[in-house]
């Protein structure tokens, strides 16, 4: 075994496997940016009406996962649940006390779909960009 490959081996060992994006998944929850077909920021979710695009995308897209952040309250993301319930969607709840993220609620795919417009951009959403 060369010297390269008993590096990355231990590497791996230590560290865990190595992950391609780490920036990029950590901001959409474990996911990668051209998987994703909607994305909600923390503020959006924590609206008291849940997004009827986020029920359009549940219902009509094919092999998605609802990825939900785990540093929100239960009660702010349970619509969002029982929407993917109601469809058949799988969902996680994403909990990485390392790394912190704006977004709320990712709905990802399991293949690359390279949305172009992937937010719902509306007050609450322009108020948390202008936050970061």
């Amino acid at each position: 075994m060369s010297e390269d490959k008993m590096d990355l081996y231990l590497q791996q060992g230590m560290y865990g496997p190595f992950e391609t994006k780490p920036d990029e998944r950590h901001l959409f929850l474990g996911s990668l940016r051209e998987r994703v077909v909607l994305a909600l920021t923390k503020g959006q979710v924590l609206r008291s009406k849940p997004y009827k695009e986020v029920e359009h995308e549940l219902k009509n897209s094919h092999n998605v996962t609802l990825l939900i952040n785990g540093e929100l309250q239960y009660q702010s993301y349970s619509p969002y649940i029982q929407m993917a319930n109601r469809y058949g969607v799988p969902f996680k709840i994403v909990s990485d006390l390392q790394f912190h993220t704006p977004l709320g609620i990712v709905i990802a795919a399991d293949i690359a779909v390279n949305r172009e417009l992937i937010y719902i951009q509306d007050d609450i959403y322009n108020r948390s960009v202008l936050k970061s």
